[in-house]
């Protein structure tokens, strides 16, 4: 259970204005060649310019397994403080409340893993004494038997990385790229920087009638691309261009696309990333699991020649995925605005 000082509880206290629903598009990606992938096509660059947020239908991803990874980590997070936060401070691994290095806070706990580019998660990932399956090995790595937490994850990891990639290629499409993984390549590269976030939001403790808390504060993603899935729990919230929130509706069968800095970079701003932020007002436990596709550390990002037209202007001076990763990391809040230092 997160735990939090009375000081920490005001510092994440929403207002308590409802936002109405927002109208997500949903994309299929198992559309047949021809004519209905051309217009899934269409329909996924739309979505990208206008909410830089959509949801795709026909994603392969069996919900059997959904379901178990679902399971397996409410399982997790119902273990013991003491084992979960055994694999505290590492880059990678358990944390709870505090989001990144700026100081912000949310009425939250995470598993952040990497994953490789086969969608393994390893095991330096995880504390041993942290899993409720996995004994502890000498040098503090998984010894048999394998956690089925782990397993899960790397399974579940693997499917959605190749989704992911089916639609960046799909958005290849749209756009006239070619050839057809001239942006899916970033992320399916043996060294891209993958990384899988699982999110927790325990009910909310007892406040005043009609508060809200900030379960994760208000930023964009900075990975090309990102793949939400939740437990069908409502909370999360996306801006529109106007800056005005609106409630995303829980899906049972889709998964949510949001569009990444990296991705905004590559189309030179035709497409946005999307702001959103995570509250929490139910009595019951959210539970999100979040891929993020990251290009290579040493990928230079700019914005694609393909997309500039003639004599078009580069909205960003090229830059590597590491400095600008590392540009996120030096002390800045959520809500900060990191591209604009990479802006021309």
């Amino acid at each position: 259970m997160v735990v939090l000082a009375k000081a920490e509880l005001e510092q994440i206290a929403l207002p308590a204005a409802q936002p109405p629903p927002a109208h997500v598009r949903a994309v299929d990606l198992s559309a047949a060649p021809g004519a209905a992938r051309a217009a899934a096509a269409r329909a996924l660059v739309s979505a990208c310019e206008e909410q830089g947020f959509f949801r795709v239908t026909g994603h392969g991803v069996p919900l059997e397994l959904v379901r178990a990874v679902e399971a397996a980590a409410a399982g997790f997070f119902a273990l013991p403080q003491d084992e979960k936060e055994a694999g505290a401070g590492r880059p990678v691994g358990y944390a709870s409340k505090r989001i990144g290095t700026g100081g912000d806070l949310g009425w939250i706990e995470y598993l952040l893993l990497s994953v490789t580019s086969a969608g393994a998660v390893p095991a330096a990932s995880f504390a041993a004494s942290t899993l409720p399956c996995a004994a502890a090995a000498a040098d503090g790595s998984l010894a048999e038997p394998s956690c089925p937490l782990r397993e899960l994850l790397e399974e579940y990891a693997a499917a959605v990385r190749r989704m992911a990639c089916g639609v960046l290629e799909l958005m290849a499409e749209g756009l006239g790229l070619g050839p057809a993984d001239a942006i899916s390549r970033l992320v399916a590269d043996a060294d891209s920087d993958n990384m899988l976030r699982v999110n927790h939001y325990p009910p909310r403790p007892e406040l005043q009638h009609g508060s809200l808390l900030t379960g994760f504060g208000e930023h964009t993603d900075p990975q090309i691309i990102s793949v939400l899935r939740s437990n069908g729990t409502s909370g999360l919230e996306i801006a529109a261009r106007d800056g005005a929130w609106a409630s995303v509706p829980p899906d049972a069968d889709s998964f949510f696309i949001n569009v990444g800095d990296a991705l905004q970079v590559l189309t030179n701003g035709r497409f946005r990333s999307v702001k959103h932020r995570v509250v929490v007002s139910s009595e019951r436990s959210r539970v999100s699991m979040i891929f993020f596709g990251g290009p290579p550390p040493g990928q230079r990002l700019a914005p694609l020649r393909q997309l500039m037209g003639d004599g078009g202007r580069s909205r960003y001076r090229e830059f590597t995925w590491k400095e600008y990763k590392s540009s996120t990391h030096r002390g800045s809040r959520l809500v900060d605005d990191r591209l604009c230092r990479f802006e021309n």
